[in-house]
């Protein structure tokens, strides 16, 4: 047995997903604007109640459900950088049985301007060097992916340097709202599926 998987009388609900909050270790990078989805999978956490504890799987992990009786939420951070997500994402789907298909990244996305959320399934990475290890240690790019606009740096700013920096000041009113509307996403599109989710947020932004 690999030492990854979830012992044999340990069951596994069918209704499990596995939200994986991309970002960068340490206090260095947790107010960087890569590390929105982290910050996104912290609120989900504050809301189902889970903590956060080491897990063999080289991740933080924390557990809860939407509401009683409803999916069953794993969420997990890694304890790597970001363009080594792939790993323990695919470690922590072996784990705790959960196909891609149950697999949600939540991540900031460069294309899309600062206030907005957007939800797709598959695609491609869009040079998001998370999305592309995920996609290629689970071996499908066939998970979702809850993006979160963080918007294109002004003028020629190197955009590797853009998103290891802190929000602009002018952001930092917006940015809970933003937040929230990524946590209620999240929600929505393990509650209620990807069609809704879409229908609800695309066009939706924090201003």
């Amino acid at each position: 047995m690999l030492w990854w998987k979830r012992k044999k009388e340990e069951p596994v609900s069918d209704d499990t997903w596995l939200i994986v909050g991309l970002g960068n270790p340490g206090a260095k990078y947790e107010a960087t604007r890569h590390n929105v989805g982290q910050m996104a999978l912290d609120l989900l956490a504050e809301r189902v109640g889970g903590r956060f504890s080491a897990h063999r799987t080289g991740s933080r992990v924390a557990e809860g459900r939407v509401r009683p009786g409803g999916p069953k939420l794993i969420l997990a951070k890694s304890n790597g950088y970001m363009n080594t997500s792939g790993g323990p994402t695919s470690a922590l789907a072996k784990y705790f049985s959960v196909p891609a298909e149950r697999v949600i990244a939540l991540h900031d996305d460069l294309d899309l301007p600062f206030d907005t959320v957007k939800l797709k399934q598959g695609g491609g990475h869009g040079g998001h060097n998370g999305l592309r290890d995920i996609a290629k240690a689970l071996d499908t790019p066939e998970f979702f992916r809850v993006r979160i606009g963080i918007g294109r740096p002004p003028g020629p700013q190197d955009p590797a340097d853009f998103v290891l920096k802190p929000f602009a000041t002018s952001e930092r009113s917006a940015l809970p709202v933003l937040l929230e509307d990524a946590a209620d996403a999240t929600e929505s599109l393990v509650d209620e599926g990807l069609l809704a989710a879409q229908q609800r947020f695309h066009g939706r932004s924090a201003k």
